[in-house]
C-alpha cells in the first residue's frame, strides 16, 4: 500500500492522492478483531469446548493436543510445534498443511469445497482420507481424532527440510 501511496504521490496531483486514499480506507477495517491463527493460542474457557486431537508425524511421533472448539488444525499445530508448513496461510493456494485423517472422522468432517479437492489432486501422497488441515475446524465430535501428516508435502524447499509457519 506504502508503494501504491508513494507512485501516486509522484504521478497525481495531491488531491487524487487524499480522495484515492479516503475511499482505499472504507474498504479496510484496521479493528483490533484477531488475525489468523490467532484464535488457536487462546485456552479453552471452560472444559465443554476442550477437543483433544493427535498429531502423527512423518516419523510416526505423536503429539497430543488440546484444541478447543472452532480451532483450525493448522493453526494448532503451529501452536504445539506440530511441523505443518502451511506456506499460504490457509489461503487455499498450496498443500503444505496435507493431513491423512483417522478414517473414523472422516464423515465427521464438512464436505471439502471444490477449491480444496483441486489442490488435494496435487499434493504428493494422496489417499482417500487426504485433507487439507487449514480446512479442518474443531467440532466437539472430533474428540480424540488422529490427523497423521504425509512423508513429504509440495513445497519449494530440498528433502530433509523442517517447515516452520510464516
Amino acid at each position: 500500500m506504502f508503494r501504491t501511496l508513494n507512485f501516486l504521490y509522484k504521478t497525481c496531483n495531491i488531491k487524487t492522492v487524499h480522495t484515492l486514499t479516503r475511499v482505499q480506507t472504507k474498504f479496510f477495517s484496521l479493528s483490533s478483531s484477531l488475525r489468523h491463527g490467532e484464535y488457536e493460542w487462546q485456552d479453552p474457557k471452560s472444559e465443554d469446548e476442550v477437543v483433544n486431537v493427535v498429531y502423527i508425524d512423518k516419523d510416526g511421533k505423536k503429539t497430543n493436543v488440546r484444541g478447543k472448539v472452532g480451532d483450525n488444525v493448522l493453526y494448532l499445530a503451529h501452536r504445539y510445534g506440530v511441523e505443518m508448513e502451511g506456506a499460504c496461510e490457509a489461503s487455499l493456494a498450496c498443500t503444505t498443511c496435507h493431513v491423512y485423517v483417522h478414517q473414523d472422522y472422516l464423515d465427521k468432517l464438512t464436505e471439502p469445497e471444490e477449491k480444496e479437492d483441486d489442490l488435494l489432486d496435487m499434493a504428493p501422497f494422496l489417499k482417500e482420507n487426504s485433507r487439507l488441515g487449514c480446512q479442518i475446524t474443531l467440532t466437539k465430535e472430533m474428540e480424540g481424532m488422529e490427523l497423521t501428516l504425509p512423508k513429504a508435502t509440495r513445497n519449494f524447499y530440498v528433502d530433509g527440510h523442517k517447515p516452520t509457519p510464516h
